[in-house]
């Protein structure tokens, strides 16, 4: 059942109050007064960041049974298990905000929460396992990093571990991806192929440009982000050009070019028509995601059942032994 609980009235002097605490870099924690508007920002942005964790699972988890060798096995369904994991700490930290995960789920099933649009392609070959690893959790880790400074504690807490494993996830990928591209030609090109498929959904992954992020200035000013889509995307490009070349793999821009003035990796225009038909559930894997995370819900009732079941009974042996 989906707890409530009274809103908060945005009293003038407690805003005055809240944003003087936010300026000055303090924490906001549960039991604090917040802004009704501050509380919905981080229900939005968290729930989608815990689902992106949980449909994140899915192309790597196709992958598992085969992985080239058993040391990738292995590895691969640690990083799979990191992501469930991460995907619970977040729905914990949303829970701290008055909303009941079974309600942030159901939107999810629905269809009606949005997740990050990367997790809506396809993992074609074993490449794209390493070449997600590399940019998909890279991007993640830039994007988060900055998060762990967030201003709500629970959520940048909830980073700091969460990053130092996404670390560990893009070491992976960028290993798989460095074998490949040192293997043989056709190793090479399978490699190659996959970083051509994936570079511009992962540009995409920070959200829209700044003049179209309707939330980013919001967000800012109240230090739940302390970078802007923009900010975070370019960082990104800068990081990733020199490791591209350092395994001798090309990023499929033409425009990639480095601008000594603002020591920056200039890139081409991102198509933002192909991020919106994603977002609106038009890509090519969002009906599959979303049937495979219905029928994962839908099998695991039983679980549910069963453990609401056990819980009735120990709370009326419980209370029998008081009485």
């Amino acid at each position: 059942m989906t707890q409530t609980r009274t809103a908060p009235q945005d009293d003038p002097a407690k805003v005055a109050e809240f944003e003087a605490r936010i300026a000055a870099g303090q924490s906001i924690e549960p039991k604090d007064w917040m802004p009704e508007r501050y509380r919905r920002q981080l229900i939005r942005m968290m729930s989608q960041h815990a689902h992106s964790e949980i449909v994140g699972m899915l192309p790597e988890g196709n992958w598992i049974t085969r992985a080239p060798s058993l040391r990738r096995k292995i590895s691969l369904i640690a990083k799979v298990q990191d992501e469930a994991g991460h995907g619970l700490y977040i729905y914990c930290g949303t829970e701290t905000l008055g909303v009941d995960r079974a309600e942030l789920i159901q939107q999810l099933l629905d269809g009606t929460a949005k997740y990050s649009s990367i997790f809506n392609y396809p993992t074609l070959s074993w490449a794209d396992i390493g070449v997600i690893g590399w940019f998909v959790d890279g991007a993640a880790i830039v994007n988060q990093t900055v998060l762990a400074k967030a201003s709500y504690g629970p959520y940048a807490r909830a980073m700091i571990r969460i990053c130092k494993e996404e670390n560990f996830h893009k070491r992976q990928g960028y290993e798989i991806v460095a074998t490949l591209a040192n293997g043989t030609s056709a190793q090479k090109a399978m490699v190659q192929d996959a970083v051509n498929r994936w570079w511009w959904p992962s540009l995409m992954m920070f959200g829209p440009s700044d003049a179209n992020s309707p939330n980013t200035a919001e967000l800012i000013k109240w230090k739940v982000k302390r970078r802007t889509n923009d900010e975070l995307r370019q960082r990104f490009v800068n990081l990733t050009v020199p490791q591209a070349a350092a395994v001798n793999l090309t990023l499929p821009d033409p425009d990639l070019a480095y601008d000594t003035e603002s020591e920056n990796w200039s890139f081409g225009r991102i198509d933002w028509d192909e991020f919106n038909q994603v977002l609106r559930g038009n890509g090519p894997c969002n009906r599959e995601r979303l049937a495979a995370r219905r029928k994962a819900h839908d099998d695991g009732a039983w679980v549910r059942e069963a453990a609401s079941a056990y819980a009735a009974k120990q709370r009326a042996k419980q209370a029998s032994e008081a009485a």
